[in-house]
């Protein structure tokens, strides 16, 4: 047993609070880490090497972006969203994105497509291959990289937490092998994107949006044992 999960802090740590943040962040983006997971301190101090303090503030920072939840005398959990707070996701990013895409088709240059449709390959890729955490990632990225485009540091901001709790949602309520998007419907965005036609891609991504909470089984969800040390463990 290491003695760095006891000890207030290593001098010898590698890993920030922002680095912990970003890896339990894409672990639940991806599904490795279901809702209702329970995050033990003492697991992830070993996973990562470092004291609890660092690992307590690195769970404060998660709780601030709704991907944690922290329970008085029971500890910290990955977010479980209910089926109304599900709804009430998908009503926020059909408020937010149909007007993020329209103003992306205005503002996105050369460089920006250019970005885009090299993502968009990758993540047929993942689709094609059967990689579904890939895909995970990807499709979720991709709503993302829209807003980047719009140009808003604000809505990116929104838009990415919002992606982190559908991810959630869809690992809860999803059927087994759902992937957050179509990636055709993907292309169709990009298509107009080039065209320069914000009002059928604001259309679009509001449809898109739709398909995706529709495919979706909000009466029921389950969850399963995670190993944190095995899962975040060094390479």
């Amino acid at each position: 047993m290491r003695n760095v999960a006891q000890n207030p802090e290593s001098p010898t740590t590698s890993f920030g609070e922002e680095e912990i943040v970003e890896q339990i962040y894409e672990a639940a983006i991806e599904q490795r880490l279901p809702p209702g997971t329970k995050l033990s301190e003492s697991a992830l101090c070993e996973a990562f090497g470092v004291g609890r303090m660092r690992i307590r503030r690195s769970l404060l920072l998660l709780a601030s972006r709704e991907i944690v939840e922290l329970h008085s005398n029971r500890g910290a959990y990955v977010s479980s969203p209910t089926p109304d707070q599900a709804r009430e996701v998908f009503e926020a990013r059909r408020s937010i994105e149909p007007n993020a895409v329209r103003i992306a088709v205005d503002r996105a240059n050369a460089d920006d497509l250019g970005t885009l449709k090299r993502h968009l390959d990758e993540e047929a890729v993942a689709h094609r291959d059967g990689n579904r955490r890939q895909a995970i990632r990807l499709s979720g990225q991709f709503h993302v990289e829209l807003a980047r485009i719009a140009g808003n540091a604000i809505m990116t901001r929104m838009v990415k937490e919002l992606v982190t709790r559908t991810s959630l949602i869809i690992g809860m309520f999803g059927a087994p092998g759902t992937t957050n998007c179509a990636d055709t419907e993907h292309y169709q965005l990009f298509d107009f994107l080039v065209a320069g036609d914000g009002e059928a891609a604001s259309q679009l991504m509001n449809s898109h949006l739709e398909h995706i909470e529709t495919n979706l089984d909000l009466t029921a969800g389950a969850s399963r044992n995670v190993d944190l040390i095995e899962l975040f463990k060094r390479s």
